[in-house]
């Protein structure tokens, strides 16, 4: 068997590592991955309202240049640099989520992976994987290298 043929040794369960801990470990890479997707909406919602912001500043400007001066002031007075939450802009929301609730996660989820794992990652995946793949087929191949 060729060293693509084989999983990487950083994908092999460790000795004496039981499936119930292996499913548990996969759990708790699935919810970091889910908590990655909401970070990463985080940052698309903290982009958003950036860009809404300036929107709303160009629509007062061109509310003014229309002649709607006293309506121009009001959106900007009222909507212009606002707080999205009490005492906020989105790039707050983002500091005090990454500092705060990922970083722990993260963190945690090492932890966890380096008591029960020896470090290792999506050993659940990986064991999927083997299960999974064509054993000896082109594109099939356990890890990536030079074709044989």
């Amino acid at each position: 068997m060729t060293d693509r043929e084989r999983p990487a040794p950083e994908h092999i369960r460790p000795e004496g590592v039981d499936d119930a801990t292996i499913e548990a470990l996969g759990k708790l890479s699935e919810a970091l991955e889910t908590v990655e997707q909401a970070r990463g909406h985080l940052y698309a919602f903290h982009q958003l309202m950036g860009r809404g912001d300036l929107q709303v500043g160009e629509a007062a400007d061109l509310l003014d240049a229309a002649g709607h001066t006293e309506l121009a002031q009001r959106v900007r007075t009222e909507l212009v640099g606002r707080n999205i939450i009490e005492g906020r802009w989105s790039f707050q929301l983002v500091e005090e989520f990454d500092d705060g609730y990922w970083s722990e996660f993260r963190a945690l989820d090492a932890d966890v992976r380096g008591k029960l794992a020896g470090g290792r990652r999506h050993l659940f995946e990986a064991e999927m994987k083997e299960e999974r793949r064509t054993h000896g087929r082109r594109g099939h191949e356990a890890r990536p290298g030079s074709p044989e």
